[in-house]
């Protein structure tokens, strides 16, 4: 028990010690940037979902994590009503006035057009924010299904309300019951001003993450709960095909279109649904000849994926609490699921690709992988595995060495802690 406490202990200094790094460095950027220190620092993760892809849009069940990566917003406020950002990851920079919200220019450059549509929806919705200057910054890989937008939306929207309030100082914490709200406010973000009709997943987790915690996100109510990892000596570790997923965005909202078609066929014979969450496996298989092929085909991943959310989670709530270094049998069945989770992208759903399950077939070969499927909207992107600490070293060398024989480029892999959700850092962080 006192090396347990001990190595949380040490965690907990580490995760401290990179957190603070990770301040001193981004505030050193709006120095360089705007010449003197900023007043504080929105900062909001990315994720990786563990199990039930494209399933949230269709009031489903999923359960990401937030992950160690993040996108960082250092600013201060203005007298004024002036924003200006400067992203310097791509170097690019622009300006906007808050009460101009309903006008976004055509010259607007993309990363720009959720702060715009953050503070327009704000001032929609009544809340108090303030101009300011701003530099962004963050290591959450863009165009990898980890979520780099959701966290851009999220740290904006913590942004401009901490501009806004008196409070900023000292950290402005978001109440509890608020960040839900915000979650929802950040989708829409992504509907109106992005063009991804996407679900509530992404932003949500961006906002609830809690360390060494998956999330059980019900998409409907909102409802969710912390379920702890215990991984028991397994990492989670992301692999980026570095592919560019050009499909996404149209094939995503293809999807979404063939599942609503499903459900207003299947109302024929089931009555009183809504979407694909309210029809069980069983009646689907009752009724699933009466759908074109490939209608049925994406809602039985759908409906498939929900029952394997629901098992996941019900697995990992049940293990016996005396974890040891072995892998358990609970865990082994969760990766079991995560592996039937891709097979069901790459063969029903068709959101896979050769890199993605090149990536997937490489790491369920390695003894010590106990799960592997692809994460995100999907044509690229990223996969996610679970994997012992023995098996790390060969996993990253098996996973570059083949992947870069067959495909010809190096994939990156990350070795991701699971972090909490997003947060302000004020004056004393800062100091």
């Amino acid at each position: 028990m006192k090396k347990n406490v001990l190595g949380n202990d040490l965690r907990t200094l580490r995760n401290l010690d990179q957190q603070s790094n990770r301040i001193s460095s981004i505030a050193q950027k709006f120095e360089e940037t705007f010449g003197s220190p900023p007043t504080f620092i929105a900062s909001a993760p990315g994720r990786v979902n563990l199990i039930g892809e494209h399933t949230d849009y269709n009031d489903g069940y999923v359960f990401p994590v937030a992950i160690d990566k993040y996108i960082n917003i250092a600013a201060r406020q203005r007298t004024d009503r002036r924003v200006t950002l400067h992203a310097s990851d791509v170097n690019g920079s622009w300006e906007f006035n808050l009460d101009a919200r309903h006008s976004i220019s055509q010259q607007a450059p993309a990363w720009s057009r959720y702060l715009i549509g953050v503070a327009s929806l704000l001032q929609a919705f009544g809340r108090k924010i303030a101009g300011m200057d701003a530099v962004i910054t963050g290591d959450v890989p863009i165009g990898a299904g980890l979520s780099s937008s959701a966290a851009l939306s999220v740290s904006a929207t913590l942004a401009f309300l901490a501009a806004g309030s008196e409070l900023v100082a000292d950290g402005f914490p978001v109440p509890e019951n608020e960040k839900k709200e915000l979650a929802a406010l950040c989708q829409r973000v992504e509907h109106e001003f992005a063009g991804v009709n996407c679900g509530i997943m992404d932003q949500t987790i961006s906002l609830l993450g809690k360390e060494n915690h998956g999330l059980f996100l019900d998409c409907r109510s909102l409802e969710h709960e912390h379920v702890p990892l215990n991984l028991a000596g397994h990492y989670i570790t992301i692999c980026n095909t570095k592919v560019k997923r050009e499909l996404a965005t149209s094939e995503y909202n293809k999807r979404r279109a063939e599942c609503a078609k499903g459900v207003d066929i299947l109302k024929q014979w089931i009555p009183n649904i809504s979407s694909l969450r309210d029809i069980a496996l069983t009646d689907f298989k009752k009724h699933e000849e009466e759908l074109p092929i490939l209608t049925q085909k994406r809602c039985r991943y759908v409906i498939e994926e929900n029952t394997r959310v629901l098992d996941a989670v019900s697995l990992l709530k049940t293990r016996n609490q005396q974890i040891t270094e072995k892998t358990d049998e609970a865990l082994i069945q969760f990766g079991g699921l995560m592996n039937a989770s891709h097979n069901g992208l790459r063969d029903d759903y068709e959101v896979s690709c050769k890199e993605l399950d090149l990536l997937t077939d490489i790491a369920r070969s390695i003894t010590g992988v106990i799960g592997c499927r692809m994460t995100g909207a999907g044509f690229g992107g990223c996969t996610v595995s679970i994997v012992h600490k023995d098996a790390l070293e060969t996993f990253q060398t098996r996973v570059k060495k083949e992947y870069r024989e067959q495909i010809g480029i190096e994939p990156e892999i990350y070795l991701c802690r699971v972090s909490d959700g997003a947060q302000v850092f004020g004056r004393k962080e800062l100091s």
